[in-house]
């Protein structure tokens, strides 16, 4: 059975459909969880020299979520049930991060930033011309997410004491949520 992608009016499988639409089902969630992490860290580090840092990065992943939320209304797909869990979460973990140090906030997003990448290339090697449009955002997000990693490396993430076991626990977590929210 084909069904027909109403923007680009491609014919795409079911199965295509299905990926698609966990694929915008899980970048919406993690948009989200991203932008919440780096609130967080904001109420805690705000008012301090990484602020902007923090903020410049928080108000890129806000386009990221802002363009999800068009896809979601698009495409008409169902978002993660697990949205008010990411709300609590993401806030948690970039308060949690920022109240170890600055140092500790930016190995959160060095973590976090290295599954998001890692994320990207699975699902940009899997779409092709028929999702031309989405594998473009895609790639580009991927890029301005790598940017943020390598702002949090210079900005001494590695750093951090305990990093090794932050950056594995932050990993860990990170892997659990995208799992969960391209499911649920």
């Amino acid at each position: 059975m084909k069904n027909t992608n109403s923007k680009n009016h491609f014919p795409i499988s079911k199965s295509q459909k299905e990926m698609v639409e966990r694929f915008i089902r899980v970048d919406h969630a993690g948009e989200f969880g991203a932008k919440r992490i780096y609130e967080g860290q904001l109420a805690i580090l705000g008012k301090t020299a990484d602020g902007d840092t923090i903020r410049h990065m928080k108000e890129q992943e806000q386009v990221h979520l802002t363009k999800f939320e068009n896809l979601i209304v698009e495409r008409q797909v169902r978002p993660t049930i697990l949205y008010p869990i990411w709300n609590i979460a993401g806030f948690a973990l970039g308060v949690g991060s920022a109240l170890m140090g600055p140092k500790a906030a930016m190995a959160c997003t060095v973590a976090v930033e290295e599954v998001i990448d890692e994320h990207y290339a699975e699902q940009s090697s899997a779409l092709d011309n028929e999702e031309k449009d989405l594998k473009d955002t895609i790639d580009k997000f991927r890029q301005e997410e790598l940017e943020h990693r390598n702002t949090a490396i210079e900005h001494g993430g590695e750093e951090a004491i305990g990093y090794p076991v932050m950056r594995k626990a932050i990993r860990t977590g990170s892997k659990l949520a995208i799992w969960l929210s391209e499911r649920f």
